[in-house]
């Protein structure tokens, strides 16, 4: 056996490992996670499964429910173990499953990305970041987005690598099925058609792109199909789009835009005047609109909090000790903010190659749509794999001595690391003035969030 495959198949057996390893970590999670209940949108997603998909009047059919607000897959995926267990929690157990699964995908990609140790690490990382465990045991729809997403993309890097049409396409597919869990990747859908052609042999490239594509859009087409039968309009996933876009940039509180919104009647009609509010608003504010966003909403995207603070917040664990919620604070946010040092360091100081600039051309759109839209803490985790795999191969390099030591790469990194630390101030100030935590006793006002596309 040639040594390649020796190492393939050593690699091979540490990523099963370390997918079990997450596994169990948010297993052990769903097991001990103190009693808490669904808050905010949480209720949305499972009232739509439970009290809609499984009731007999509907019984899955998708012409049935009135659901258009949110994409279906999501809904569809609590629906199935509520209908076979009757309890909220065989989702969890679901969900247990899908978020062990992204762990193999990043450490694929970080293979053919960086090599098998950045591979194995960023794989290490996945396993046990906090926020991702935590997800695992509540209901939103990052577990399975980021899951199918991130498949897509490994095989995505692996259909480019090999050049082959089949992989294409089976990278086209699970696309398509993330798209239906959150719409967000539908607009950066050619992006990734059209690096599939970049620098890409001709007609090689173009048939892989071209079968990317025709089957992603496979995927979404018979809900689009569905969307028109059903409400008479063409809507490709779902109408959230059109209230992000009006929130996001209307000079107006978020009550005043859902009282403006709900006062609308209809569905297809409230996502029309959403939409047309939220292009008035973006062409009312210019020029100014584009760094008036960057400076509202970059810091809202990578800010020093996460959801399962939030939790803690709202209230939704009970009572919690602040020292406790401290604890929590520090256990969530200190590996967040670690990895952001070693991103800098991957991202400045290591060579960018073809996927490498694949990886961060989807962190800066993806970006890009929550800054056009609006930025929150979870929204940035469909990108935080490539701040793992950077991370990972920003560390290992420095461990090996192997970063670049020039003039230029030092003061790209030094710009990027002031970006985020300017983008982090105003969630630590956030933090330190909540009560949760025991620094101030004056209560704050509880802040409902609805999610972006």
């Amino acid at each position: 056996m040639h040594a390649a495959d020796l190492d393939a198949g050593r690699t091979a057996r540490q990523l099963l490992l370390l997918t079990a390893a997450g596994l169990l970590a948010r297993a052990a999670f769903v097991l001990l996670e103190p009693a808490t209940h669904p808050v905010a949108d949480e209720r949305t997603w499972t009232n739509w499964a439970v009290e809609s998909l499984v009731t007999p009047r509907v019984s899955f059919s998708p012409l049935r429910t009135h659901m258009i607000f949110y994409p279906p897959l999501y809904p569809y995926f609590i629906a199935v173990p509520w209908a076979l267990f009757h309890t909220l929690e065989a989702v969890k157990w679901a969900q247990v499953v899908a978020g062990a699964l992204l762990v193999p995908a990043v450490g694929r990609i970080g293979g053919l990305a960086f090599g098998r140790r950045t591979g194995l690490l960023a794989a290490g990382i996945a396993a046990f970041y906090p926020d991702l465990v935590w997800f695992a045991a509540h209901f939103w729809s990052e577990t399975v987005f980021l899951a199918l997403l991130w498949w897509a993309v490994e095989r995505l890097v692996a259909a480019d690598a090999r050049g082959s049409v089949r992989t294409a396409a089976t990278a086209g597919l699970l696309w398509g099925l993330a798209i239906l869990a959150r719409e967000t990747i539908l607009y950066l859908t050619p992006l990734a058609a059209a690096w599939l052609l970049w620098r890409a042999p001709r007609p090689a490239g173009g048939r892989r792109a071209a079968a990317f594509a025709l089957c992603a859009v496979l995927i979404v087409a018979p809900w689009t199909v569905r969307n028109w039968i059903a409400f008479r309009a063409f809507v490709p996933v779902a109408t959230s789009g059109g209230l992000a876009l009006f929130q996001g940039n209307a000079p107006l509180t978020r009550q005043e835009v859902y009282d403006r919104y709900e006062a609308v009647h209809g569905r297809i009609e409230q996502y029309r005047f959403a939409r047309a509010e939220g292009w008035k608003a973006i062409r009312d504010r210019q020029p100014a609109w584009a760094l008036e966003k960057l400076r509202d909403q970059m810091p809202n995207f990578w800010e020093a909090d996460s959801l399962a603070l939030i939790h803690i917040k709202r209230g939704a664990y009970g009572p919690v000790p602040p020292v406790a919620a401290l604890a929590a604070a520090v256990v969530v946010l200190a590996p967040y903010l670690v990895l952001l040092v070693g991103f800098v360091a991957g991202v400045a100081l290591l060579p960018i190659d073809r996927t490498r600039g694949l990886l961060l051309g989807f962190l800066v759109c993806y970006n890009a749509l929550h800054v056009i839209t609006h930025g929150f803490a979870r929204y940035r985790l469909p990108v935080m794999p490539v701040v793992f795999l950077f991370a990972a191969a920003g560390f290992a390099a420095w461990s090996g001595r192997a970063l670049a030591a020039g003039t230029g790469r030092r003061a790209a990194a030094a710009a990027l690391a002031l970006l985020l630390l300017l983008c982090l101030v105003p969630s630590f100030r956030m933090n330190l003035g909540h009560p949760a935590f025991g620094f101030v006793d004056q209560a704050e006002p509880a802040v409902q969030e609805r999610p972006a596309p």
